[in-house]
């Protein structure tokens, strides 16, 4: 029994503290994980804690069939889809006024790594929503094929077939934009 799991039953006794774990152990995930869709960070933390609001009100049952995490951001994005259906207009805040912190050291390689990260976000958010969740979950939040379907309520063939054609897509909107692609 992993320690989120282990948490939620001791909140579901009656143990407000379970709660709180949960909330200092997955927080930050949750809020990266559905600012991929929505765009804007003080929605991706108003959603994460309308999932921890879930929790506390409406105490589902968790069932074990997937690990705690995954069965937490299902959650989430449920909540994230319901916002999105309700909010057809997002406000997007552009990379290029985010500012970046160069390592005094090295300015020139600092640059270029941001650059390329920023090159990387934006190739991210063109692509189609679910290339972008599974890219996402998998390389990002280090869920398996499996846990990014439960997710993502798709079949391991759908999330393996995702998978394949949002790494093909993503290289090509990278390549389309300059970015220099290393095997």
């Amino acid at each position: 029994m992993n320690n989120g799991e282990s948490s939620y039953r001791r909140f579901l006794a009656g143990d407000n503290e379970g709660l709180h774990e949960i909330i200092c152990t997955y927080r930050a995930g949750l809020i990266l994980y559905l600012n991929s869709f929505v765009q804007n960070v003080h929605t991706a933390e108003e959603l994460t804690e309308d999932t921890f609001l879930e929790l506390m009100i409406k105490r589902p049952k968790f069932l074990g069939k997937s690990s705690f995490k995954t069965w937490l951001y299902a959650i989430g994005r449920n909540i994230m889809a319901k916002y999105l259906r309700s909010h057809t207009k997002l406000s997007v805040v552009p990379l290029e006024s985010q500012e970046y912190l160069a390592d005094e050291e090295n300015i020139e390689s600092n640059y270029i790594k941001n650059e390329q990260k920023r090159m990387m976000h934006q190739a991210l958010h063109r692509l189609k929503l679910d290339y972008r969740q599974v890219l996402y979950l998998i390389y990002f939040e280090g869920f398996s094929n499996t846990e990014a379907g439960l997710i993502m309520k798709k079949s391991d063939r759908q999330v393996r077939d995702l998978l394949y054609n949002a790494k093909k897509a993503l290289k090509s909107e990278l390549q389309r934009s300059g970015f220099d692609y290393e095997e």
